[in-house]
């Protein structure tokens, strides 16, 4: 009885053993998985705010060339100038206030 004891101790510690090492390399692959997963976000991070420049890029070449339009996109034109216009008096009460 005594030999069937120190047996199921032995299994019992390799068992515990094993169970200890898959919990340290799960441990060690959730922090590699964290860390990607923080790189992950600051790359889109980085990707939105070079989206939202390329956007204003676009928008402002857009304006460009409707200012510089030809006779027939010069109601557009007028349109964006005078959408401008109202945003600047908009800033300029603001500042008034």
């Amino acid at each position: 009885m005594a030999e069937e004891q120190k047996q199921v101790a032995i299994s019992l510690k390799q068992k515990v053993s094993k169970v200890i090492s898959l919990y340290n390399n799960l441990q060690e692959e959730n922090k590699k998985l964290h860390q990607q997963e923080n790189e992950l976000k600051e790359t889109l991070k980085n990707k939105e705010a070079e989206i939202e420049f390329l956007k204003n890029k676009y928008n402002k070449l857009k304006l460009a060339k409707s200012i510089l339009a030809t006779t027939g996109e010069t109601h557009d034109a007028k349109i964006k100038i005078n959408r401008i216009v109202r945003e600047i008096d908009k800033c300029i009460a603001l500042l008034n206030r």
